[in-house]
């Protein structure tokens, strides 16, 4: 009988709360998302039609699929991942359905005709993204199984990422950089995918190899680094990714990978000689870009001063930033700003669309959620016991965070512009595909970890042990003598 009482209950009772609380937040989510699109509807003048109904209600329907999926298969994952999901989402979709509605009223008033609506394929991306993000949650029932594929993975993501720089630049090409697929109408990006293999192969690889990195090496300076024959997979796959990148002038991903990896080893190692020897890589690879590539020094003096070439290359974070002063604090209002006029702005400025027609409050707020996500993540990594777990969870947290910052960085000008684009916001596919498996994957580490049973308790034994044992102070004088 006492055994029965002090078993931990199944699985599926331990996530009814959860699942609740997160059906309560995903309506929340969805009821923000409505009331956006309605105050945009009204200040565009084009009224809350038909088609916006029924956008809104496939959303829904999309959104109560994964939030069954989750119960059915993650029942104690963390409430709170989705619904920062579904509201990040929804906010890009009603901001890309503005610009939609500002190009058509565009082309109306000079007579071309009306372009394709982005924001409906957008929908459609959406969709196939929460059914990948289903699959995903069906076909891994435990966190430590892509951890049997690691370098399978590795050679995956780097098969991925040379597959376009292979391609003719008419296969390839988009705005100067070779980083896309394109057939017949048909176009995707296949380095958000490898971004996902390559986090999968380094966690493997560090789990795999963590006492060479941990224990052997030299010591210089006070601290160890790590020897050569040691990195030789890592570095092969991190640097042949670096170099197809930047031959695909594709400087953001780069960045990105880069980080997420450096990150990763840190996480792995704790090791301060990580970070300055991924500083110091950092610094001979950008002097050298910039040396060898017209487009990185481009890139950086319009970051020093965008005002200079505004009428050319400046004009793109020229406009960016007029529009968010413009914003101000409480923005214009949706539907009642310009963000049309900054180019990218369905893409990699989406955040500008944000300041300027929500304001810096919008921003923050949004910027909130993203924080939310990524240290959800962080506590899901944490949580969970096994070491593949944590860094796969630290790594895919850490990249969402990271791209946020490239991208927000850049519109700001705080660093150079990358061309990378806000995860589940912006316009576009293949990023959004890639982000729901992350998400997918953080929401199965964290079932794993909560549905995981406690670990055993030692039994307290009858003796204690030496080490726990009273000291007692015998006198010389109390001993017998020898006869």
């Amino acid at each position: 009988m006492s055994a029965f009482r002090h078993s931990p209950p199944p699985a599926r009772s331990r996530g009814r709360v959860p699942r609740n609380a997160e059906l309560l937040l995903c309506g929340a989510a969805l009821a923000l998302t409505t009331f956006a699109y309605l105050a945009m509807t009204s200040a565009t003048g084009n009224g809350f039609d038909g088609e916006s109904v029924r956008a809104l209600a496939v959303f829904a329907v999309f959104v109560l699929a994964s939030h069954l999926a989750v119960r059915r298969w993650a029942a104690a994952a963390d409430p709170v991942l989705l619904p920062c999901v579904v509201l990040l989402n929804g906010i890009g979709l009603v901001l890309i359905d503005r610009l939609d509605r500002a190009e058509a009223t565009t082309a109306k008033n000079a007579g071309k005709a009306i372009p394709s609506s982005d924001a409906a394929h957008q929908l459609i991306w959406t969709g196939l993204g929460m059914l990948l993000f289903v699959l995903v949650l069906v076909f891994v029932p435990d966190h430590t199984k892509p951890a049997r594929y690691g370098y399978t993975c590795g050679l995956a993501g780097v098969v991925a990422l040379l597959i376009p720089a292979l391609l003719p630049s008419r296969f390839s090409e988009v705005n100067g950089g070779k980083s896309w697929i394109l057939l017949s109408g048909f176009s995707i990006q296949p380095g958000e995918f490898a971004k996902v293999l390559l986090i999968i192969f380094v966690a493997a690889f560090l789990v795999a190899n963590r006492e060479l990195f941990t224990i052997a090496g030299k010591r210089f300076l006070g601290m160890t680094f790590p020897r050569l024959r040691d990195l030789a997979p890592l570095l092969l796959v991190t640097f042949v990714a670096v170099i197809v990148l930047v031959y695909e002038k594709n400087l953001g991903f780069s960045l990105l990978i880069f980080g997420t990896v450096l990150a990763m080893m840190y996480i792995a190692t704790g090791r301060a000689s990580w970070l300055l020897i991924g500083l110091a890589m950092f610094s001979v690879g950008a002097i050298i870009a910039y040396q060898l590539f017209g487009h990185v020094r481009v890139r950086v003096q319009v970051w020093r001063d965008p005002f200079a070439t505004y009428y050319t290359t400046g004009y793109q974070i020229s406009q960016g930033l007029f529009g968010m002063g413009t914003g101000g604090l409480a923005g214009t209002g949706l539907g009642s700003g310009r963000p049309q006029d900054v180019p990218f702005a369905k893409t990699d400025f989406i955040i500008s669309t944000i300041g300027e027609e929500l304001g810096l409050i919008g921003l923050a707020a949004t910027l909130a959620l993203f924080l939310i996500l990524c240290v959800r993540g962080f506590s899901a990594a944490l949580t969970t016991r096994d070491a593949f777990g944590k860094l796969l969870g630290g790594g895919l947290a850490f990249s969402i965070g990271w791209q946020l910052f490239v991208v927000v960085g850049g519109v700001t000008k705080l660093i150079p512009l990358t061309g990378l684009t806000t995860p589940f916001m912006s316009y576009g596919g293949s990023s959004l595909l890639a982000n729901y498996i992350i998400l997918a994957l953080l929401i199965r580490i964290s079932a794993d970890a909560r549905s995981a049973p406690p670990p055993p308790t030692r039994p307290t034994p009858a003796v204690p042990p030496i080490a726990e044992a009273m000291t007692e102070h015998v006198s010389r004088r109390l001993l017998p003598r020898r006869r």
